[in-house]
Protein backbone atom coordinates (compact mmCIF):
# COMPACT_ATOMS: atom_id res chain seq x y z
CA UNK A 1 0.00 0.00 0.00
CA UNK A 2 1.34 3.96 -0.99
CA UNK A 3 0.45 7.17 0.55
CA UNK A 4 0.64 10.35 -0.75
CA UNK A 5 -0.21 13.48 -1.02
CA UNK A 6 0.66 16.95 -2.92
CA UNK A 7 2.06 19.69 -0.30
CA UNK A 8 0.44 23.29 0.22
CA UNK A 9 3.02 24.43 2.98
CA UNK A 10 6.94 24.80 2.92
CA UNK A 11 8.04 22.34 5.71
CA UNK A 12 9.93 19.54 6.96
CA UNK A 13 9.41 15.98 5.58
CA UNK A 14 8.81 14.68 9.03
CA UNK A 15 6.05 17.55 9.49
CA UNK A 16 4.20 16.19 6.13
CA UNK A 17 4.26 12.79 7.27
CA UNK A 18 2.76 13.12 10.81
CA UNK A 19 -0.10 16.07 9.55
CA UNK A 20 -0.93 15.14 6.22
CA UNK A 21 -0.19 11.68 6.29
CA UNK A 22 -1.40 11.24 9.86
CA UNK A 23 1.19 8.46 10.19
CA UNK A 24 1.97 7.62 13.64
CA UNK A 25 5.73 8.42 15.09
CA UNK A 26 6.29 4.77 15.49
CA UNK A 27 5.87 3.51 11.78
CA UNK A 28 7.55 6.75 10.90
CA UNK A 29 10.80 5.35 12.86
CA UNK A 30 9.83 1.80 11.38
CA UNK A 31 10.49 3.12 8.01
CA UNK A 32 12.30 5.94 8.11
CA UNK A 33 15.84 3.67 7.30
CA UNK A 34 14.16 1.73 4.44
CA UNK A 35 14.27 3.97 1.85
CA UNK A 36 10.11 4.21 2.25
CA UNK A 37 9.73 7.95 2.24
CA UNK A 38 10.20 9.95 -1.60
CA UNK A 39 9.62 13.71 -2.83
CA UNK A 40 8.97 13.61 -6.17
CA UNK A 41 10.42 10.66 -6.72
CA UNK A 42 13.94 10.86 -5.05
CA UNK A 43 14.02 8.90 -1.16
CA UNK A 44 14.42 11.92 1.55
CA UNK A 45 15.18 11.45 5.36
CA UNK A 46 12.59 13.17 7.87
CA UNK A 47 14.06 16.51 7.87
CA UNK A 48 13.78 17.17 4.08
CA UNK A 49 12.77 20.84 3.29
CA UNK A 50 9.35 19.93 1.62
CA UNK A 51 7.72 23.07 -0.54
CA UNK A 52 4.07 23.74 -1.80
CA UNK A 53 3.62 21.49 -5.18
CA UNK A 54 6.00 18.59 -3.91
CA UNK A 55 4.47 15.37 -4.23
CA UNK A 56 5.45 13.18 -1.15
CA UNK A 57 4.64 9.66 -1.19
CA UNK A 58 5.32 6.90 1.66
CA UNK A 59 5.59 3.52 0.66
CA UNK A 60 3.89 0.92 3.38
CA UNK A 61 6.33 -2.00 3.68
CA UNK A 62 5.39 -4.75 6.34
CA UNK A 63 7.87 -6.72 8.48
CA UNK A 64 7.76 -10.47 7.73
CA UNK A 65 6.38 -12.41 10.55
CA UNK A 66 7.81 -15.25 12.43
CA UNK A 67 5.22 -17.82 11.73
CA UNK A 68 3.96 -19.66 9.03
CA UNK A 69 1.17 -19.12 6.68
CA UNK A 70 -1.10 -21.79 6.46
CA UNK A 71 -4.57 -22.86 4.71
CA UNK A 72 -7.91 -23.34 7.03
CA UNK A 73 -11.42 -22.38 7.00
CA UNK A 74 -12.20 -18.09 7.20
CA UNK A 75 -15.58 -16.78 7.19
CA UNK A 76 -14.80 -13.26 6.32
CA UNK A 77 -17.48 -10.62 7.47
CA UNK A 78 -16.14 -7.98 5.03
CA UNK A 79 -12.93 -6.68 3.33
CA UNK A 80 -11.53 -4.00 1.32
CA UNK A 81 -7.75 -2.43 0.98
CA UNK A 82 -7.34 -1.52 4.39
CA UNK A 83 -8.93 -3.86 6.50
CA UNK A 84 -10.73 -7.26 6.98
CA UNK A 85 -13.25 -8.79 9.62
CA UNK A 86 -13.39 -11.99 10.24
CA UNK A 87 -15.93 -14.08 11.91
CA UNK A 88 -13.58 -16.05 14.76
CA UNK A 89 -15.12 -19.23 16.52
CA UNK A 90 -15.03 -20.65 19.65
CA UNK A 91 -11.44 -22.30 20.49
CA UNK A 92 -9.65 -20.67 17.96
CA UNK A 93 -6.41 -18.34 19.12
CA UNK A 94 -6.09 -14.77 17.49
CA UNK A 95 -2.57 -15.22 16.98
CA UNK A 96 0.42 -17.47 17.85
CA UNK A 97 2.28 -17.45 21.15
CA UNK A 98 4.67 -19.06 22.58
CA UNK A 99 3.93 -22.37 23.35
CA UNK A 100 1.36 -22.49 20.38
CA UNK A 101 2.46 -21.26 16.28
CA UNK A 102 0.58 -22.88 14.08
CA UNK A 103 -3.41 -23.33 13.66
CA UNK A 104 -4.15 -19.78 14.51
CA UNK A 105 -6.46 -16.91 12.90
CA UNK A 106 -3.38 -15.08 12.03
CA UNK A 107 -1.70 -17.98 10.31
CA UNK A 108 -5.10 -18.65 8.49
CA UNK A 109 -4.95 -15.21 7.30
CA UNK A 110 -1.97 -15.28 6.15
CA UNK A 111 -2.66 -18.05 4.26
CA UNK A 112 -5.07 -16.32 2.86
CA UNK A 113 -3.16 -13.17 2.02
CA UNK A 114 -0.59 -15.33 0.28
CA UNK A 115 -3.21 -17.06 -1.97
CA UNK A 116 -4.89 -13.70 -3.01
CA UNK A 117 -1.14 -12.40 -3.36
CA UNK A 118 -2.42 -9.78 -1.02
CA UNK A 119 0.99 -8.23 0.61
CA UNK A 120 -0.78 -7.48 3.91
CA UNK A 121 0.28 -8.22 7.34
CA UNK A 122 -1.63 -9.06 9.96
CA UNK A 123 -2.74 -6.33 12.56
CA UNK A 124 -5.74 -7.30 15.06
CA UNK A 125 -7.45 -4.32 16.17
CA UNK A 126 -9.83 -6.48 18.53
CA UNK A 127 -8.71 -9.43 20.28
CA UNK A 128 -11.02 -11.94 21.83
CA UNK A 129 -9.82 -14.85 23.82
CA UNK A 130 -9.91 -17.97 22.54
CA UNK A 131 -13.23 -19.61 23.71
CA UNK A 132 -14.74 -16.10 22.99
CA UNK A 133 -16.29 -16.14 19.52
CA UNK A 134 -17.58 -13.61 17.13
CA UNK A 135 -16.32 -10.59 14.97
CA UNK A 136 -11.85 -9.54 14.70
CA UNK A 137 -11.29 -6.55 12.74
CA UNK A 138 -7.92 -6.70 11.83
CA UNK A 139 -6.50 -3.90 9.78
CA UNK A 140 -3.71 -5.09 6.69
CA UNK A 141 -0.94 -2.55 7.47
CA UNK A 142 0.70 -0.66 10.03
CA UNK A 143 -0.56 2.44 9.62
CA UNK A 144 -4.18 1.40 9.02
CA UNK A 145 -3.72 -0.27 11.94
CA UNK A 146 -2.45 2.87 14.34
CA UNK A 147 -5.72 4.68 13.32
CA UNK A 148 -7.72 2.14 14.06
CA UNK A 149 -6.55 1.54 17.61
CA UNK A 150 -6.22 5.43 18.04
CA UNK A 151 -10.21 5.16 17.38
CA UNK A 152 -10.50 2.04 19.68
CA UNK A 153 -9.29 3.69 22.82
CA UNK A 154 -10.97 6.94 21.99
CA UNK A 155 -14.70 4.89 21.87
CA UNK A 156 -15.18 5.82 18.19
CA UNK A 157 -15.33 1.71 17.73
CA UNK A 158 -18.65 0.95 19.24
CA UNK A 159 -18.65 -3.08 20.23
CA UNK A 160 -21.59 -5.09 20.83
CA UNK A 161 -21.58 -8.22 22.69
CA UNK A 162 -24.28 -10.92 23.37
CA UNK A 163 -23.70 -12.96 26.67
CA UNK A 164 -25.87 -15.86 28.02
CA UNK A 165 -25.30 -15.59 31.80
CA UNK A 166 -26.09 -17.30 35.35
CA UNK A 167 -28.73 -15.46 37.09
CA UNK A 168 -30.25 -12.37 35.88
CA UNK A 169 -29.12 -9.03 36.79
CA UNK A 170 -31.70 -7.15 39.28
CA UNK A 171 -32.18 -3.85 37.25
CA UNK A 172 -33.05 -4.40 33.14
CA UNK A 173 -30.05 -2.40 32.75
CA UNK A 174 -27.24 -0.28 33.92
CA UNK A 175 -23.40 0.52 34.48
CA UNK A 176 -20.93 -1.79 36.03
CA UNK A 177 -17.83 0.56 36.89
CA UNK A 178 -15.67 -1.97 38.90
CA UNK A 179 -11.52 -1.80 38.62
CA UNK A 180 -9.85 -4.51 37.14
CA UNK A 181 -6.11 -5.91 38.45
CA UNK A 182 -3.91 -8.87 37.98
CA UNK A 183 -4.64 -11.33 40.28
CA UNK A 184 -0.79 -11.25 40.84
CA UNK A 185 1.92 -10.29 38.69
CA UNK A 186 2.78 -13.87 37.45
CA UNK A 187 -0.76 -14.66 36.51
CA UNK A 188 -3.05 -14.14 33.29
CA UNK A 189 -6.23 -14.13 34.96
CA UNK A 190 -7.86 -10.75 36.16
CA UNK A 191 -10.29 -9.97 39.74
CA UNK A 192 -11.86 -6.49 40.42
CA UNK A 193 -10.07 -5.26 42.60
CA UNK A 194 -10.13 -1.67 44.49
CA UNK A 195 -6.56 -0.81 43.09
CA UNK A 196 -6.99 -1.96 39.63
CA UNK A 197 -7.40 -0.34 36.53
CA UNK A 198 -10.71 1.74 35.84
CA UNK A 199 -13.29 -0.24 34.03
CA UNK A 200 -16.65 0.49 32.97
CA UNK A 201 -19.11 -2.06 30.58
CA UNK A 202 -23.05 -1.17 29.95
CA UNK A 203 -25.62 -3.76 29.95
CA UNK A 204 -28.78 -4.53 28.65
CA UNK A 205 -31.06 -7.56 29.93
CA UNK A 206 -32.47 -8.95 26.33
CA UNK A 207 -34.27 -12.21 27.62
CA UNK A 208 -34.62 -13.91 30.83
CA UNK A 209 -35.72 -17.33 32.05
CA UNK A 210 -35.61 -18.99 35.77
CA UNK A 211 -32.02 -19.69 35.79
CA UNK A 212 -30.32 -18.21 33.03
CA UNK A 213 -30.49 -14.26 31.03
CA UNK A 214 -29.38 -12.82 28.00
CA UNK A 215 -27.50 -9.59 28.47
CA UNK A 216 -26.46 -6.83 25.21
CA UNK A 217 -22.90 -5.70 26.94
CA UNK A 218 -20.94 -2.90 25.75
CA UNK A 219 -17.61 -2.56 27.31
CA UNK A 220 -16.82 1.29 27.77
CA UNK A 221 -13.41 0.56 28.44
CA UNK A 222 -10.89 -1.93 27.05
CA UNK A 223 -9.58 -4.29 29.96
CA UNK A 224 -8.01 -8.10 29.41
CA UNK A 225 -11.55 -10.20 31.09
CA UNK A 226 -13.13 -7.11 31.13
CA UNK A 227 -17.26 -8.65 30.44
CA UNK A 228 -16.23 -11.50 32.19
CA UNK A 229 -15.39 -10.06 35.07
CA UNK A 230 -18.17 -7.60 35.17
CA UNK A 231 -20.67 -10.03 34.22
CA UNK A 232 -19.36 -12.25 37.18
CA UNK A 233 -19.13 -9.15 39.35
CA UNK A 234 -23.03 -8.57 39.01
CA UNK A 235 -23.58 -11.57 40.24
CA UNK A 236 -24.56 -13.24 36.75
CA UNK A 237 -21.37 -15.18 35.54
CA UNK A 238 -21.18 -16.36 31.70
CA UNK A 239 -22.11 -19.59 30.93
CA UNK A 240 -19.09 -21.57 30.52
CA UNK A 241 -16.83 -20.19 31.93
CA UNK A 242 -14.09 -21.97 33.67
CA UNK A 243 -12.38 -18.76 35.03
CA UNK A 244 -14.79 -16.56 36.75
CA UNK A 245 -17.45 -18.91 37.10
CA UNK A 246 -19.18 -19.98 40.24
CA UNK A 247 -19.32 -23.54 41.29
CA UNK A 248 -23.22 -23.47 40.59
CA UNK A 249 -22.93 -21.74 37.39
CA UNK A 250 -20.26 -24.15 36.21
CA UNK A 251 -22.24 -27.17 37.05
CA UNK A 252 -25.41 -25.85 35.04
CA UNK A 253 -22.86 -25.11 32.23
CA UNK A 254 -21.61 -29.11 32.56
CA UNK A 255 -25.60 -30.32 32.78
CA UNK A 256 -26.57 -28.29 29.71
CA UNK A 257 -23.35 -29.07 27.48
CA UNK A 258 -22.01 -25.77 27.66
CA UNK A 259 -18.03 -26.21 28.01
CA UNK A 260 -16.87 -22.94 26.43
CA UNK A 261 -17.20 -19.58 27.59
CA UNK A 262 -20.87 -18.09 25.66
CA UNK A 263 -19.76 -14.79 25.10
CA UNK A 264 -20.01 -13.34 21.70
CA UNK A 265 -18.21 -10.30 20.06
CA UNK A 266 -21.61 -9.49 17.73
CA UNK A 267 -21.00 -6.58 16.06
CA UNK A 268 -18.42 -3.70 15.10
CA UNK A 269 -19.38 0.28 14.00
CA UNK A 270 -17.58 2.87 12.89
CA UNK A 271 -16.35 5.11 10.84
CA UNK A 272 -13.65 3.68 8.31
CA UNK A 273 -10.41 5.55 8.58
CA UNK A 274 -9.57 5.99 5.00
CA UNK A 275 -13.16 6.46 3.60
CA UNK A 276 -14.82 8.09 6.64
CA UNK A 277 -18.26 5.94 5.78
CA UNK A 278 -19.71 4.23 8.72
CA UNK A 279 -19.34 0.15 8.79
CA UNK A 280 -21.59 -2.05 10.59
CA UNK A 281 -20.28 -5.48 10.87
CA UNK A 282 -22.48 -8.19 12.00
CA UNK A 283 -21.24 -11.99 13.42
CA UNK A 284 -22.95 -14.85 11.81
CA UNK A 285 -23.05 -16.36 15.18
CA UNK A 286 -26.06 -16.33 18.00
CA UNK A 287 -25.81 -16.26 21.48
CA UNK A 288 -29.18 -17.89 22.63
CA UNK A 289 -31.02 -19.12 25.99
CA UNK A 290 -32.06 -22.50 24.07
CA UNK A 291 -29.66 -24.76 25.71
CA UNK A 292 -29.95 -28.44 25.35
CA UNK A 293 -31.55 -30.44 27.80
CA UNK A 294 -29.71 -31.75 30.85
CA UNK A 295 -31.19 -35.13 29.99
CA UNK A 296 -30.47 -35.05 26.08
CA UNK A 297 -26.73 -34.24 27.19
Amino acid sequence: MELSCTSQRDARLLSILRRELALSSGLVKRLKYRGAFTVNGEIAHTDFPVKPGDVVRVRLDEDVPDYPAQEGDLHILYEDDALIAVDKPAGMLVHPSFSRNTGTLANFLLGYYEKTAQPCAVHPVSRLDRDTFGVVLLAKNAHVHAKLCEMSKSGAIEKTYRAAVFGCPPEAEGIVDAPIARVSETSLLRCVREDGKPARSRYRVLERSPDTALLELHPLTGRTHQLRLHCAHLGCPILGDPQYGTAASRAFSAAHGLFSQQLCAASLRFSHPISEKTVEIRSDFAVTLDFPAAEDI
